[in-house]
Formats: structure tokens, C-alpha cells, sequence
């Protein structure tokens, strides 16, 4: 048989499964996963408010405290439990400026397999809590950071509660984020 002719067959015998085989169903799409909550912290109204009896502090949630295991997003971001927390009073390099992974590997290993307490301040930043964390013990991450040399006290957030801790050439090393703090730096997103 020539070769045009067979794969004129071949071509007919494709088409004719086609047309006879049994109709396939379409897999149903999966489940659509339940949004999260998107929670919304606002500060105190300072209007006189009815008087009611205090939560039972067992059952209540503190609204100024947030424990647990954490993730890093970078030098000063963490999200514990979906919550975004911007560490207060520092600033360390973004992931894509010089020393900005290596500052983000820093607080991985601060952090590793601990829980973190977070005592958050009414402010936020880019959509984010601002808190002072600390590992179980006590030590305070922002101080840990900036002991290292890999995050800024930011004055302008910390009242200089941080700068004693900074080593010695820091702020020559983090150029950019001393930069920014100063005003010569176009400001960027600030992690």
C-alpha cells in the first residue's frame, strides 16, 4: 500500500474515533477556597464609650499582642498567623539592594523554631502592623538586627532608641538606607 494512501487511512480511522468515541466529561473545577478575613485595625475612637464589663482576659484575644511561629519576608517584615508585622523602629536593606538577603537569612536564624511576641503599636506601614517582636527569652529582634549590622535605627520611628546599638562603619555599609533616611533617596515601598 502506498504511503499517501495510508496515511489518508490513518487519518479517516483518527476522525472516526473521534466521532464514536464515548463523550468525555469535563472534570468539575476544584472547590473555590474560602477568602480569609481581611482584618481591619483602626485606632480608638476617642468619644466617651458605654460602659460594659471587661472581656474575660482567658477567652479575649489581646488586640495588642500576636504570638506564634513566624515568616520572614525580609530584614524587618515578618507574618505571624496571616498578620504582616513591619518591625518597629529599624529599617534594613530591601531584598534587592546590597546586604538585603543576607539581612533576610539573618532574621530567619533569629527567628528559626521560635514563637515571637509581637506588641503591636496602633500604626501601620504599607499595609502592615507596626510591632516590637521578641523571641521567647526576651530578646528583642529590631535590637538583634541592628546589633548585627544589618538593619538602621530610624530615628524618626524610635526616637534613636537603636543607634548605641549600630557597629561601628554601619551606615557607610547600608548607604542606601541611611540615604533614604536622610531624604536623598527617592522613597521606595519601605519594608
Amino acid at each position: 500500500m502506498p504511503i499517501g494512501k495510508l496515511n489518508t487511512l490513518m487519518s479517516l480511522l483518527s476522525l472516526l474515533r473521534k466521532l464514536f468515541a464515548p463523550a468525555r466529561r469535563k472534570p468539575a473545577p476544584p472547590p473555590a477556597r474560602p477568602e480569609r478575613p481581611r482584618t481591619v485595625h483602626t485606632r480608638p475612637s476617642l468619644a466617651p464609650q458605654p460602659q460594659t464589663a471587661p472581656p474575660d482576659p482567658i477567652q479575649a484575644p489581646s488586640l495588642r499582642k500576636l504570638q506564634g511561629r513566624c515568616y520572614v519576608i525580609d530584614g524587618d517584615t515578618i507574618v505571624i498567623n496571616g498578620t504582616h508585622i513591619r518591625l518597629a523602629g529599624i529599617d534594613a536593606p530591601e531584598m534587592d539592594q546590597p546586604w538585603g538577603r543576607k539581612a533576610k537569612f539573618a532574621m530567619v536564624t533569629l527567628c528559626k523554631g521560635h514563637v515571637i511576641t509581637a506588641e503591636l503599636d496602633e500604626s501601620t506601614s504599607y499595609d502592615r502592623l507596626v510591632a516590637k517582636c521578641y523571641l521567647p527569652d526576651g530578646t528583642d529582634l529590631s535590637a538583634e538586627m541592628v546589633k548585627q549590622g544589618l538593619a538602621l535605627d530610624w530615628a524618626k520611628f524610635s526616637d534613636g532608641a537603636y543607634r548605641h546599638l549600630e557597629p561601628e562603619g554601619v551606615r557607610k555599609k547600608l548607604w542606601r538606607v541611611s540615604a533614604k533616611h536622610q531624604g536623598r533617596l527617592k522613597m521606595e515601598k519601605t519594608s
